[in-house]
């Protein structure tokens, strides 16, 4: 079940949003506890990425709210949202190609005040052997795979200890491989740090059997959420969604 709002690590409650005539999320509301992975489906257009952007304040809702660690977010950008513990990756990974692996582990504490340079960088070698790039840390970003600049993504979301990472289709494209990495590394940071995870993914095989709790998004509205299995069989969501095709 979706935790009660004041027990959530994020609290999205009736967000609406509309782009001139278009509504591109209607009334929207779920909680993601602390230490767990919210899957989040459904057809393109249907309003994913716009949710993320809302919870990390690059658009402002039109109406609703939402909390993390039960204090609103409204009004703030996404710089002050990195500073409170929100991170976020992207549907194309995007990285500093010029810049070294290691030194791409830096650029999110720009948003962190003063913090030791050596703790800092034992933060960041730590990262990038648990995501396997530690041999290649004095690359340049640019010298990297797709997969691999996937995977320093996802360790630079983590480099500020953030308590919730938000993922928008981190496994397109990449080599399967790389995707069970992934997999492992979400798995472990949630084990570990106790970290929280909003995914957008296509891959809903692998989101069911990662996720704790999933919600469908159909023209901007929940079809569907609760547990993963049941959320896949709901009638409304094979209809407007995985029956497609």
């Amino acid at each position: 079940m979706s935790p009660q709002a004041s027990d959530a690590v994020l609290s999205v409650d009736a967000v609406a949003k509309r782009f001139g005539g278009v509504v591109a999320l209607a009334g929207v509301s779920f909680a993601c506890a602390r230490g767990s992975i919210v899957g989040l489906i459904g057809p393109n257009g249907s309003g994913k990425t716009t949710l993320l952007n809302t919870i990390n304040g690059v658009y402002a809702p039109d109406g609703g709210d939402i909390r993390i660690n039960g204090a609103t977010i409204l009004g703030r950008r996404p710089s002050e949202l990195a500073g409170a513990g929100v991170s976020r990756t992207f549907q194309t990974a995007r990285v500093f190609e010029t810049l070294t692996v290691r030194q791409n582990l830096f650029i999110p504490l720009l948003h962190h005040g003063a913090v030791a340079r050596a703790a800092a960088a034992r933060r960041a070698d730590e990262l990038l052997a648990f995501v396997g790039l530690a041999d290649f840390a004095d690359h340049t970003a640019s010298e990297l795979s797709g997969g691999q600049q996937r995977l320093l993504e996802f360790a630079r979301a983590l480099v500020t200890e953030p308590c919730l990472v938000l993922m928008d289709e981190p496994f397109a494209g990449v080599h399967p491989t790389v995707k069970g990495q992934l997999i492992r590394c979400i798995r472990d940071t949630v084990a570990r740090e106790r970290t929280s995870f909003v995914i957008v993914s296509h891959e809903v095989p692998d989101l069911v059997a990662m996720a704790d709790f999933m919600l469908c998004l159909v023209e901007g509205r929940v079809a569907a959420a609760g547990a993963p299995v049941a959320v896949v069989r709901d009638e409304t969501v094979v209809e407007g969604y995985l029956g497609r095709g």
